[in-house]
Protein backbone atom coordinates (compact mmCIF):
# COMPACT_ATOMS: atom_id res chain seq x y z
CA UNK A 1 0.00 0.00 0.00
CA UNK A 2 1.21 3.52 -0.79
CA UNK A 3 2.37 5.75 1.92
CA UNK A 4 0.03 8.43 2.77
CA UNK A 5 -1.76 9.89 5.92
CA UNK A 6 -4.33 7.28 7.29
CA UNK A 7 -7.79 8.25 7.21
CA UNK A 8 -10.08 7.38 10.22
CA UNK A 9 -12.09 4.90 7.58
CA UNK A 10 -8.89 2.66 6.82
CA UNK A 11 -8.77 -1.08 7.47
CA UNK A 12 -6.29 -2.57 9.83
CA UNK A 13 -4.15 -4.61 9.59
CA UNK A 14 -6.21 -7.53 11.19
CA UNK A 15 -9.61 -6.16 9.26
CA UNK A 16 -7.49 -6.32 6.02
CA UNK A 17 -6.20 -9.82 6.48
CA UNK A 18 -9.63 -11.21 7.18
CA UNK A 19 -10.93 -9.99 3.91
CA UNK A 20 -7.53 -10.03 1.31
CA UNK A 21 -7.68 -13.67 0.44
CA UNK A 22 -11.35 -13.40 -0.89
CA UNK A 23 -10.81 -10.15 -2.98
CA UNK A 24 -7.25 -11.41 -4.28
CA UNK A 25 -8.98 -14.86 -5.44
CA UNK A 26 -11.85 -12.48 -7.01
CA UNK A 27 -9.23 -10.53 -9.24
CA UNK A 28 -7.14 -13.40 -9.65
CA UNK A 29 -10.15 -15.28 -11.39
CA UNK A 30 -11.09 -12.46 -13.82
CA UNK A 31 -7.02 -12.25 -14.44
CA UNK A 32 -7.53 -15.82 -15.81
CA UNK A 33 -10.74 -15.37 -17.10
CA UNK A 34 -8.92 -12.10 -19.57
CA UNK A 35 -11.67 -9.99 -17.76
CA UNK A 36 -10.83 -6.25 -17.80
CA UNK A 37 -8.39 -6.57 -20.66
CA UNK A 38 -5.52 -5.65 -18.77
CA UNK A 39 -3.40 -6.76 -15.91
CA UNK A 40 -4.37 -4.87 -12.80
CA UNK A 41 -2.15 -2.73 -11.38
CA UNK A 42 -3.96 -0.74 -8.04
CA UNK A 43 -3.50 -2.06 -4.41
CA UNK A 44 -6.83 -4.12 -3.55
CA UNK A 45 -6.69 -2.88 0.19
CA UNK A 46 -5.97 1.16 -1.05
CA UNK A 47 -9.33 0.48 -3.31
CA UNK A 48 -11.15 -1.43 -0.43
CA UNK A 49 -10.27 1.76 2.17
CA UNK A 50 -11.14 4.32 -0.85
CA UNK A 51 -14.68 2.71 -0.78
CA UNK A 52 -15.13 2.94 2.85
CA UNK A 53 -14.12 6.46 2.76
CA UNK A 54 -16.83 7.15 0.28
CA UNK A 55 -19.36 5.10 2.58
CA UNK A 56 -18.28 6.63 5.87
CA UNK A 57 -18.12 10.53 4.22
CA UNK A 58 -21.27 10.18 2.14
CA UNK A 59 -19.50 12.13 -1.02
CA UNK A 60 -19.56 11.71 -4.30
CA UNK A 61 -17.12 9.31 -5.91
CA UNK A 62 -15.57 12.23 -8.03
CA UNK A 63 -14.83 13.96 -4.94
CA UNK A 64 -12.33 11.02 -4.13
CA UNK A 65 -9.01 12.31 -2.89
CA UNK A 66 -6.12 12.55 -4.63
CA UNK A 67 -4.39 9.68 -2.81
CA UNK A 68 -6.53 7.16 -3.82
CA UNK A 69 -6.77 5.48 -6.71
CA UNK A 70 -8.61 7.20 -9.54
CA UNK A 71 -12.23 7.77 -8.64
CA UNK A 72 -13.00 5.65 -12.15
CA UNK A 73 -11.19 2.50 -11.01
CA UNK A 74 -12.70 2.57 -7.26
CA UNK A 75 -16.11 2.81 -8.39
CA UNK A 76 -15.43 0.11 -11.57
CA UNK A 77 -14.55 -2.32 -8.37
CA UNK A 78 -17.26 -1.47 -6.46
CA UNK A 79 -19.52 -2.16 -8.96
CA UNK A 80 -18.26 -5.19 -10.05
CA UNK A 81 -17.85 -6.52 -6.26
CA UNK A 82 -21.38 -5.76 -5.73
CA UNK A 83 -22.55 -7.55 -8.83
CA UNK A 84 -20.98 -10.42 -8.12
CA UNK A 85 -21.67 -10.70 -4.50
CA UNK A 86 -18.61 -9.87 -2.99
CA UNK A 87 -19.68 -7.71 -0.19
CA UNK A 88 -22.93 -9.95 0.56
CA UNK A 89 -19.99 -12.92 0.82
CA UNK A 90 -18.16 -10.58 3.10
CA UNK A 91 -20.49 -9.62 5.27
CA UNK A 92 -21.59 -13.58 5.74
CA UNK A 93 -18.04 -14.51 6.48
CA UNK A 94 -17.55 -11.65 8.94
CA UNK A 95 -20.79 -12.51 10.77
CA UNK A 96 -19.49 -15.73 11.35
CA UNK A 97 -16.47 -15.13 12.80
CA UNK A 98 -17.74 -12.52 14.75
CA UNK A 99 -20.63 -15.05 16.13
CA UNK A 100 -17.75 -17.69 16.85
CA UNK A 101 -15.53 -15.65 18.56
CA UNK A 102 -18.75 -14.61 20.79
CA UNK A 103 -19.38 -18.00 21.53
CA UNK A 104 -22.29 -18.61 19.17
CA UNK A 105 -22.45 -21.07 16.55
CA UNK A 106 -21.46 -19.41 13.24
CA UNK A 107 -24.75 -19.51 11.59
CA UNK A 108 -27.72 -18.20 14.01
CA UNK A 109 -31.05 -20.20 14.73
CA UNK A 110 -32.34 -16.68 16.00
CA UNK A 111 -32.92 -13.21 14.76
CA UNK A 112 -35.47 -9.78 15.26
CA UNK A 113 -36.86 -8.53 12.71
CA UNK A 114 -38.17 -4.84 12.79
CA UNK A 115 -38.34 -1.82 10.20
CA UNK A 116 -37.97 2.17 10.30
CA UNK A 117 -39.68 5.28 7.92
CA UNK A 118 -37.18 7.80 6.68
CA UNK A 119 -37.31 11.03 4.90
CA UNK A 120 -35.29 11.38 1.65
CA UNK A 121 -33.01 13.69 0.60
CA UNK A 122 -34.66 16.11 -2.61
CA UNK A 123 -32.69 13.91 -5.15
CA UNK A 124 -33.98 11.00 -4.35
CA UNK A 125 -35.76 9.57 -7.52
CA UNK A 126 -39.38 10.11 -6.89
CA UNK A 127 -40.89 6.53 -7.97
CA UNK A 128 -38.64 5.21 -5.00
CA UNK A 129 -40.70 6.80 -2.26
CA UNK A 130 -43.75 6.83 -0.84
CA UNK A 131 -45.97 7.90 1.84
CA UNK A 132 -46.15 5.98 5.30
CA UNK A 133 -49.81 6.87 6.12
CA UNK A 134 -49.24 5.98 10.13
CA UNK A 135 -46.03 7.87 10.64
CA UNK A 136 -46.97 10.34 8.66
CA UNK A 137 -43.21 10.25 6.51
CA UNK A 138 -42.80 10.78 3.01
CA UNK A 139 -39.98 8.62 2.21
CA UNK A 140 -38.40 5.38 2.13
CA UNK A 141 -38.98 2.47 4.63
CA UNK A 142 -36.16 -0.11 5.52
CA UNK A 143 -36.44 -3.47 7.24
CA UNK A 144 -33.92 -5.34 9.06
CA UNK A 145 -33.04 -8.60 10.29
CA UNK A 146 -30.27 -8.99 12.89
CA UNK A 147 -29.34 -12.19 14.96
CA UNK A 148 -29.99 -11.84 18.44
CA UNK A 149 -26.01 -9.96 19.02
CA UNK A 150 -26.89 -7.59 16.58
CA UNK A 151 -25.37 -8.30 13.65
CA UNK A 152 -27.45 -7.84 10.13
CA UNK A 153 -28.46 -10.43 8.76
CA UNK A 154 -30.36 -9.07 5.57
CA UNK A 155 -31.88 -5.61 4.33
CA UNK A 156 -34.90 -4.57 2.55
CA UNK A 157 -35.52 -0.78 1.70
CA UNK A 158 -38.67 -0.07 -0.33
CA UNK A 159 -40.76 3.22 -0.77
CA UNK A 160 -42.65 4.14 2.88
CA UNK A 161 -45.66 2.56 1.41
CA UNK A 162 -45.07 -0.48 2.00
CA UNK A 163 -46.98 -2.20 4.93
CA UNK A 164 -44.75 -4.42 7.04
CA UNK A 165 -46.21 -7.53 6.18
CA UNK A 166 -44.84 -7.40 2.77
CA UNK A 167 -41.29 -6.51 4.14
CA UNK A 168 -41.65 -9.39 6.66
CA UNK A 169 -42.55 -11.70 4.11
CA UNK A 170 -39.43 -10.11 2.03
CA UNK A 171 -36.95 -10.13 5.02
CA UNK A 172 -38.30 -13.81 6.12
CA UNK A 173 -37.73 -15.54 2.37
CA UNK A 174 -34.22 -13.38 2.20
CA UNK A 175 -32.64 -14.47 5.54
CA UNK A 176 -33.93 -17.88 5.64
CA UNK A 177 -32.14 -18.75 2.13
CA UNK A 178 -28.72 -17.31 3.89
CA UNK A 179 -29.34 -18.77 7.34
CA UNK A 180 -31.30 -22.28 7.29
CA UNK A 181 -30.77 -22.22 10.57
CA UNK A 182 -32.96 -19.97 11.68
CA UNK A 183 -36.44 -21.44 13.51
CA UNK A 184 -37.40 -18.54 15.71
CA UNK A 185 -38.17 -14.33 14.99
CA UNK A 186 -39.49 -11.92 17.33
CA UNK A 187 -40.96 -8.87 15.73
CA UNK A 188 -43.36 -5.87 17.02
CA UNK A 189 -47.28 -5.74 16.21
CA UNK A 190 -46.86 -3.92 13.58
CA UNK A 191 -46.39 -7.10 11.61
CA UNK A 192 -49.86 -9.27 11.41
CA UNK A 193 -51.07 -12.98 10.95
CA UNK A 194 -49.33 -12.75 7.12
CA UNK A 195 -45.68 -12.80 8.58
CA UNK A 196 -46.96 -15.42 11.01
CA UNK A 197 -47.92 -17.67 8.65
CA UNK A 198 -45.40 -17.01 5.76
CA UNK A 199 -43.33 -17.71 8.75
CA UNK A 200 -44.55 -21.01 9.57
CA UNK A 201 -44.39 -22.26 6.37
CA UNK A 202 -40.67 -21.87 6.36
CA UNK A 203 -40.02 -23.37 10.18
CA UNK A 204 -39.71 -19.74 11.59
CA UNK A 205 -41.86 -19.84 15.08
CA UNK A 206 -42.90 -15.70 14.58
CA UNK A 207 -43.60 -14.11 17.92
CA UNK A 208 -44.85 -10.78 18.45
CA UNK A 209 -43.23 -8.51 21.10
CA UNK A 210 -45.67 -6.18 22.56
CA UNK A 211 -44.47 -2.92 24.59
CA UNK A 212 -46.14 -2.99 28.31
CA UNK A 213 -48.64 -0.10 27.94
CA UNK A 214 -48.56 0.80 31.29
CA UNK A 215 -45.14 2.38 30.97
CA UNK A 216 -44.91 5.53 29.58
CA UNK A 217 -41.70 6.44 26.90
CA UNK A 218 -38.82 4.52 26.62
CA UNK A 219 -38.72 0.74 28.00
CA UNK A 220 -36.62 -2.27 27.22
CA UNK A 221 -38.49 -4.57 24.99
CA UNK A 222 -38.04 -8.40 24.86
CA UNK A 223 -35.22 -8.97 22.35
CA UNK A 224 -36.01 -6.07 20.29
CA UNK A 225 -33.50 -3.92 22.04
CA UNK A 226 -31.42 -5.68 19.87
CA UNK A 227 -32.63 -4.41 17.11
CA UNK A 228 -33.54 -0.99 18.30
CA UNK A 229 -29.79 -0.30 19.11
CA UNK A 230 -28.96 -1.08 15.56
CA UNK A 231 -31.26 1.50 14.61
CA UNK A 232 -30.31 4.04 17.16
CA UNK A 233 -26.31 2.96 16.02
CA UNK A 234 -27.30 3.93 12.47
CA UNK A 235 -28.98 6.99 13.28
CA UNK A 236 -25.68 8.01 15.14
CA UNK A 237 -23.43 7.41 12.16
CA UNK A 238 -25.33 9.72 10.08
CA UNK A 239 -25.16 12.47 12.54
CA UNK A 240 -21.87 12.64 12.89
CA UNK A 241 -21.63 12.40 8.76
CA UNK A 242 -24.07 15.35 8.55
CA UNK A 243 -21.70 17.32 11.16
CA UNK A 244 -18.56 16.60 9.54
CA UNK A 245 -20.15 18.07 6.30
CA UNK A 246 -21.46 21.13 7.84
CA UNK A 247 -17.97 21.75 9.64
CA UNK A 248 -15.91 21.09 6.32
CA UNK A 249 -18.45 23.97 4.81
CA UNK A 250 -17.67 26.07 7.76
CA UNK A 251 -14.16 25.25 7.22
CA UNK A 252 -13.92 26.57 3.11
CA UNK A 253 -15.51 29.34 3.73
Amino acid sequence: MAERPAYPSDLSDARWALIAPRLTAWRQARTDAGVGGRTASHDLREIFNAILYVNRTGIAWRYLPHDFPPWQTVYGYFTAWTTDGIFTHLNYQLTGLARTKAGRAAHPSACVIDTQSVKTSTNAPLPTQGIDAGKKIVGRKRGIVTDTLGLLLAVVVTAASASDNTIGINLLDQAKATYPTLTKTWVDAGFKNKVIEHGATLGIDVEVVTKDPQIRGFSVVKRRWVVERVRREALIDRVEVRDLRRRAVAAVR
